[in-house]
């Protein structure tokens, strides 16, 4: 009986592992074919297996923890949406564009496809916590966009080669270069998402574009991404929009003056820390205030990549929460009105603010703050912002005509006031204590 037994339970085992192989596979292939509910969009569908790896990867995920707006719930209380939200968003419009290219004639391979996608889900992952707020602050003249290329080779590195197409295409040394122009250009899948997006985040109506519109008369001619004639109205309701919201959400007084607070914060527990200070932080965070590090070092060192993949949004926080009991002056103060949105004290001109205005603010935080003079930089500042809503010398949006014409938009539009959106404006910002008694 036990020489009969024994084989009946090898063989039945055996059975069962390879029906456990079987379903483990089956519900690989399946978790793969995800649809994304987005609030924008609706159903969102992920089209390739890489796609779903990517969105799976720690180093795309950190994304859920970096908001898109930075700063910007600090004036518009819903602008909490992330960067995660908003590639998801614009890989959708770009498997959108990509349809309806192919389906005008253009020949874009399954292979293009999926790395303009990949493309498009990577375009923002080298972001640092609160997006552009802190771009150059915690490395050195370093952009997203060079840290995304950093972080694009070394997920094809891990994905050995999948992505060879994909970077190709995000530094357009590929021959198609319309599929560039999907990605990163003045009427590309990014912008046509994050005015959309951050217009329905933060309320700001004035922000709504026809993105469903645009995209179904995209076109190309001549290897350049162009729209349809028909197009044209509604180009120039996105371009008065990105301006619009511009002014009124990316650069709203508040939220650079938000943006610049958290920015001295960091600027002064970096100081503390290079002058020996032990200064609490998360580990990620300290790595970073503890040196100064330029793009050049990412290149000779990999480990710097995988202390920047873990710095997020919480890390800045928790640390600017745990800073406002700290005994240094000057370090507490402007934890404070960080946590408790103290802003401050912002004034905008068309013209640059006098050195006799600036000193006079300058005497004033120092005899009531009593902080030490070297300190003033982080109190009183100014500087400049500009919109420039519209760069044709950069990069030019053009109207395709049946007659097979093209037309810079600025040109082929009637309304003068488009001609008017490609000259930069710029304004000039004072910001000094709200507490100043002046």
């Amino acid at each position: 009986l036990i020489l009969i037994l024994i084989p009946l339970k090898i063989g039945i085992k055996t059975i069962e592992y390879s029906a456990l192989a079987k379903k483990i596979t089956i519900e690989q292939t399946r978790n793969k074919k995800k649809i994304i509910n987005d609030p924008v969009y609706g159903f969102v569908n992920i089209p390739y297996d890489i796609v779903f790896d990517i969105i799976e990867h720690p180093y795309f995920q950190r994304l859920r923890r970096i908001r898109q707006l930075g700063l910007t719930s600090m004036v518009y209380p819903g602008a909490y949406h992330t960067r995660f939200h908003h590639v998801i968003g614009a890989m959708h419009l770009a498997i959108q564009a990509i349809d309806t290219l192919q389906s005008k004639g253009h020949l874009i391979s399954d292979e293009e496809r999926k790395a303009v996608i990949c493309a498009v889900l990577l375009h923002d992952i080298g972001h640092g916590p609160f997006s552009h707020a802190l771009e150059y602050t915690i490395v050195n003249g370093v952009n997203h966009e060079e840290l995304s290329i950093l972080f694009m080779k070394a997920l094809n590195k891990h994905f050995k080669g999948e992505l060879d197409l994909t970077i190709k295409i995000f530094t357009n040394s590929y021959h198609k270069k319309f599929l560039h122009q999907i990605i990163s250009s003045q009427l590309d899948v990014d912008r046509l998402d994050y005015l959309t997006r951050d217009s329905f985040y933060t309320g700001v109506n004035e922000g709504i574009v026809g993105v469903d519109r645009i995209i179904k008369l995209l076109n190309v001619h001549n290897d350049e991404l162009v729209v349809d004639e028909k197009g044209i109205y509604s180009i120039e309701k996105f371009l008065v929009a990105r301006r619009i919201m511009y002014w009124q959400v990316y650069l709203h007084k508040a939220v650079v003056a938000a943006e610049f607070l958290v920015i001295n914060i960091l600027k002064k527990a970096k100081e503390l820390v290079l002058d020996g200070e032990d200064l609490f932080a998360t580990k990620s965070l300290k790595f970073f205030l503890n040196q100064n590090l330029a793009s050049s070092d990412f290149e000779f060192n990999p480990e710097i990549l995988k202390y920047f993949s873990k710095l997020d949004d919480y890390d800045i926080f928790t640390c600017i929460k745990e800073w406002i009991d700290h005994p240094n002056k000057t370090l507490s103060t402007l934890c404070s009105w960080m946590i408790n949105r103290r802003l401050y004290k912002t004034e905008i001109s068309p013209e640059p603010y006098s050195d006799e205005k600036m000193n006079s603010l300058k005497a004033k935080t120092l005899q009531q703050l009593q902080i030490p003079e070297e300190d003033l930089k982080f109190f009183v500042f100014s500087a400049n912002i500009q919109n420039n809503a519209y760069n044709p010398k950069k990069d030019r949006i053009s109207v395709f005509y049946k007659n097979g014409e093209t037309k810079d938009i600025a040109e082929a539009s009637d309304q003068l006031n488009i001609s008017s959106l490609s000259t930069p404006v710029t304004k000039y910002f004072l910001c000094y204590p709200k507490t100043l008694t002046l």
